[in-house]
């Protein structure tokens, strides 16, 4: 019986946060010329442009997820000032709401995806940020080094929301996560279960950093993680956060 009401409770929960989060986003009222998606964060109206064309150009739920959190643990996770990065931004909401909390954001992504991603970014960011983001190239695995030399670039924050699905760049990812990573650096990263993929990268994930859930919403098929250098100790871990 108490299994059956823990579980009871979990499901009310998990509904409960799964609309929250969901409630961030509208519709407008009046088709225009432009097609838009509309999301309410920091009190702003945010207008995002998705490109159907393009997978990486299309808006999934683990950015409202991420977003969601960002907004609501200001206190314990607060990004003003801090230099974050995001992989895989596709259409910039995640980087466009960092940088509305304050934080200084590099925002990365294909070269196809770019010019979708700066339109968002410049469109959501401007006048309202006290950091214009950056929005800049980055393919996994390819010349990260001499992108982002450690000597000139430490990020606190790396950020990402379903990067992890059944693409054949897994392992690239993987190594840019751990170069960007650094001795003080923590990730935030949703992500959303499909297939046995995102399952084995997990796994992989866990022998390089110390992985903690942040959230769990079965009805999105979305885990929301916190991670940090396996080499970091505890009392580094706890002076960052």
């Amino acid at each position: 019986m108490e299994d059956t009401n823990t579980k009871g409770e979990g499901a009310a929960v998990d509904a409960e946060l799964a609309k929250a989060i969901m409630s961030h986003q509208f519709h407008p009222s009046l088709l225009g010329a432009e097609t838009w998606e509309g999301y309410m964060f920091s009190d702003l109206e945010i207008r995002i442009k998705e490109s159907t064309d393009l997978y990486g150009a299309v808006l999934w739920p683990s950015a409202m997820v991420l977003c969601h959190f960002l907004e609501t643990n200001r206190d314990k996770y607060n990004l003003t000032d801090k230099n974050a990065i995001e992989l895989g931004a596709g259409t910039g909401l995640v980087t466009i709401v960092a940088s509305l909390l304050g934080a200084k954001v590099t925002s990365t992504d294909l070269p196809d995806v770019l010019g979708n991603l700066q339109y968002n970014v410049m469109r959501n960011t401007k006048d309202r940020c006290k950091y214009m983001p950056v929005v800049t190239e980055l393919i996994w695995g390819q010349k990260v080094e001499q992108r982002f030399p450690r000597a000139t670039h430490h990020f606190d924050y790396i950020l990402a929301a379903d990067v992890v699905y059944a693409h054949p760049y897994l392992d690239e990812l993987m190594d840019t996560f751990d170069y960007l990573c650094q001795e003080n650096t923590q990730i935030l990263w949703a992500m959303r279960f499909r297939l046995d993929p995102e399952n084995s990268f997990v796994d992989r994930f866990r022998q390089r950093f110390h992985l903690e859930q942040l959230y769990d919403l079965p009805s999105l098929s979305i885990k929301l993680y916190r991670a940090w250098r396996k080499d970091r100790t505890k009392d580094q871990r706890e002076a960052a956060a």
